[in-house]
């Protein structure tokens, strides 16, 4: 469920009632643990965090997270502990032991086989089906992996030990572990598995061969005819675990060679890949010196493949400067010169150099990455709104004559329609200068304020009628496609965008009432964070039920507007505080 980076949708601290609804919860689904552990677990007085995240093919979690390491995960409103639980407890869950070479398997998605567990004399742990259970491996008692239990005891004794023992959930070194101070496991001894290696039962190559082999045979079985494929692993032949197509992404029918690498080298060989594509298709001679800012936001953002995020700092470079000079002097691609000071721009690029002529440009390219569970986004369709007013009770004689009673919802041209009618049928045009409007006691009653009574006498039509619109109830109805309008009374609230600090001179920017627009508040903060590349998380408003709003880092008006107004097409009246975007410099 881990083996892909996971989305963050937002990070809080713990309320007070719900941290005891926490340690309630985590004592039922673990009645094994004393007061006291439980307390230790989830203290009282230290910050705890809920993090709502989705799963790369889409699933909703909530992890709770104490000093920067997860210590739970929900997944359907139950509780499973992460590997830094376990370490500290680690018979809190029954346990299935393994040889070392499956923990990286693991670590990439696949489940626990039953060839490959270690059976211990005890006899294995009695589980039923959907069993919470761990992984450990032989010699450590500290378990490696969380998962649940295929089949029953019972079960894995009558297949012979063939077929699926723990389908896994979390593990050592994935993408939940990472979340964390990415600390390894303590060493735990195992009396047994130390008893297996001094009898030389311990694992060799041959052994793991014929365990791969049987269980290929028994996945073709399962999966009818479903494809599996792995790769090497720390120079013994792996053994064969059932990869679950389901975590490596629709139609993919190859293990990816991406997961065996370490995130820093998956990142690295992104950025060459953007920043390749970006000379090759993007930029032209003529843009030349290009600052190097420029390129980065304007072209290898641009180029990085759908559904993945550029992000300089993940790489082993950090910083742009240090990525370019690789370039200069590595691969000879580009010169980049500090034309002014503190500001580098590219002044040449080698469009002859052998690497850049052989690099492939990829035929799809997306400026806006599709979602992480494989299927695009439906198009977003801007609503239609209209301004409506209501009949009021000081207004209600001007319209008893079209039949319109007090709380009736008139459009601006039905009520100009009626108000002209009234004065026509009253004759109450000026004779002498059909631009005035003659005022009689009804209009004075309607539109005058008694001030006005002896010193009006006439007004003009446009006056006429600011005045008819001004004092009835402003109204608003939406439509959004293949809906029923939507008819509500005040005004259409408009999309604030605000700048607060936070901290010492941090900006973040603050975006709300997305949904009033029909816009998912988490698609526009993964479109903001792609467009700015800086990191996004949606926070709760206060005084609101389930309201929420956007932050991101850094004065960022402008782009949001940008996505509003181009992407989107919301129309700029109903976005309020763009006046607030940063002023660009004057250059000197």
């Amino acid at each position: 469920m881990f083996a892909r980076q996971f989305r963050v949708r937002s990070n809080t601290a713990i309320k007070g009632s719900d941290r005891r609804k926490l340690k309630a919860d985590i004592s039922a689904a673990f009645p094994s643990l004393t007061t006291d552990e439980l307390t230790e677990l989830i203290p009282n007085k230290e910050d705890l965090n809920v993090v709502k995240i989705y799963a790369h093919k889409g699933d909703a979690l909530t992890l709770y997270v104490l000093h920067k390491n997860p210590l739970f995960f929900e997944l359907e409103k139950r509780l499973y502990p992460t590997v830094y639980v376990l370490w500290r407890y680690p018979a809190l869950l029954p346990t299935f032991r393994t040889w070392p070479p499956v923990l990286q398997k693991l670590v990439g998605g696949a489940d626990l086989m039953l060839p490959g567990v270690v059976v211990p004399s005890s006899g294995l742990p009695d589980v039923k089906p959907g069993d919470c259970c761990s992984v450990t491996l032989v010699n450590n008692r500290a378990p490696v992996a969380v998962g649940t239990a295929a089949v029953s005891r019972g079960e894995m004794h009558s297949l012979g030990m063939k077929g699926r023992g723990v389908c896994v959930l979390h593990a050592y070194m994935d993408n939940l572990w990472a979340f964390g101070d990415k600390s390894g496991p303590p060493s735990l001894p195992d009396a047994e598995g130390e008893a297996l290696e001094a009898n030389g039962e311990e694992y060799e190559v041959d052994d793991v061969e014929e365990v791969e082999k049987r269980e290929e045979e028994e996945e073709e079985e399962q999966t009818s005819g479903e494809k599996v494929t792995g790769q090497a692993c720390s120079g013994l032949e792996e053994l064969s675990l059932a990869e679950q197509e389901e975590e490596r992404g629709d139609g993919e029918e190859e293990a990816n060679p991406d997961d065996l690498k370490m995130p820093q080298e998956i990142m690295d060989a992104l950025l060459l890949q953007c920043f390749l594509h970006a000379l090759k298709s993007k930029v032209k001679k003529a843009d030349l010196p290009l600052l190097t800012s420029t390129f980065l936001r304007n072209h290898m953002f641009t180029c990085c493949p759908s559904g993945k995020q550029l992000d300089i700092k993940k790489s082993s470079y950090k910083k742009l400067s240090k990525f370019l000079q690789a370039m200069q002097k590595q691969h000879n691609l580009v010169r980049v010169r500090e034309l002014t000071k503190g500001v580098e721009s590219i002044v040449e690029v080698d469009w002859k150099n052998r690497e850049l002529r052989s690099f492939k440009v990829p035929e799809e390219t997306e400026d806006e990455a599709a979602p992480e569970g494989g299927e695009a986004e439906p198009p977003y369709h801007p609503p239609e709104i209209t301004a409506l007013y209501s009949v009021s009770s000081r207004l209600e004689p001007l319209f008893l004559d079209a039949k319109k009673r007090k709380g009736t919802i008139l459009q601006p041209d039905e009520v100009r329609h009626i108000v002209t009618e009234y004065v026509k049928n009253n004759d109450l045009v000026d004779e002498n200068n059909k631009n005035y409007v003659t005022m009689d006691p009804t209009l004075c009653d309607c539109l005058l304020e008694k001030s006005e009574y002896h010193e009006v006498e006439s007004l003009k039509w446009d006056d006429l009628f600011s005045r008819a619109l001004g004092r009835m109830q402003e109204c608003y109805q939406v439509v959004f496609p293949g809906r029923a309008p939507i008819r509500k009374k005040g005004h259409m609230e408009p999309i604030d965008i605000s700048v607060s600090s936070r901290g010492s001179n941090k900006k973040v920017t603050l975006i709300k009432n997305l949904d009033v627009y029909g816009l998912d508040p988490a698609v526009v903060a993964t479109a903001l964070q792609r467009r700015v590349q800086a990191s996004s998380v949606l926070q709760p408003i206060p005084g609101s039920k389930d309201k929420v709003l956007v932050q991101i880092q850094g004065n960022q008006i402008h782009q949001v507007g940008n996505l509003l107004i181009d992407h989107y097409q919301i129309p700029r009246k109903y976005i309020q505080g763009l006046d607030k975007a940063p002023k660009s410099g004057k250059k000197k």
